[in-house]
C-alpha cells in the first residue's frame, strides 16, 4: 500500500475545507429563510379564505418555506399545545413559531381563526388579513 503523499494529503484537506464552505452557506439560507405553518381545516370555507395567503406566499417561492398541516390530524393539536393555544380554531398562522404580530401601527394581531375580510364567517373572523402575513414575512427578513 503507498503512504499518501504530501500533495494528495493537502488535495483532501483542500475538499474537506470546500465542503465545509459549502455546507455551512446552504445552512445558513436555509436558517435565514422564514418558515410559515399553515394549520387549518381542509375544507370550504376555510380553503377559499387561504386563497389570498397562498397567493402571496408563492410569490416568495423558494424565499420562504411553507408547511401545511391538516387542522384534523394529530400533528395539528400536538402543534397548537405547543404554541399555547387550544379549541375549535379553523386557521392559525404561524411564522417562525410565532402567531402573533406587531403592526408598525403598534397593533398587534393574531393570525388566528379566518381573517378580516368579506366573506369570513362573522362568528369567526379574527383580527388580521393576508397583508399582515406578509408585512410579518418582510419585517422578519
Amino acid at each position: 500500500m503507498k503512504s499518501p503523499t504530501s500533495q494528495n494529503v493537502g488535495r483532501r484537506l483542500m475538499l474537506v475545507g470546500i465542503a465545509t464552505i459549502l455546507a455551512m452557506q446552504v445552512s445558513a439560507a436555509f436558517a435565514a429563510q422564514p418558515l410559515v405553518e399553515i394549520i387549518a381545516f381542509k375544507h370550504p370555507p376555510v380553503e377559499d379564505a387561504l386563497k389570498p395567503v397562498r397567493a402571496g406566499l408563492k410569490q416568495h417561492g423558494a424565499n420562504v418555506r411553507v408547511v401545511e398541516i391538516d387542522m384534523e390530524g394529530p400533528e395539528a393539536q400536538s402543534r397548537l399545545k405547543a404554541v399555547g393555544l387550544t379549541g375549535h380554531l379553523p386557521i392559525v398562522i404561524l411564522i417562525d413559531g410565532k402567531y402573533r404580530y406587531t403592526r408598525s401601527d403598534g397593533v398587534t394581531v393574531q393570525f388566528v381563526s379566518f381573517p378580516a375580510a368579506a366573506g369570513s364567517p362573522e362568528a369567526a373572523k379574527g383580527t388580521w388579513s393576508a397583508g399582515d402575513v406578509e408585512a410579518a414575512l418582510k419585517a422578519r427578513k
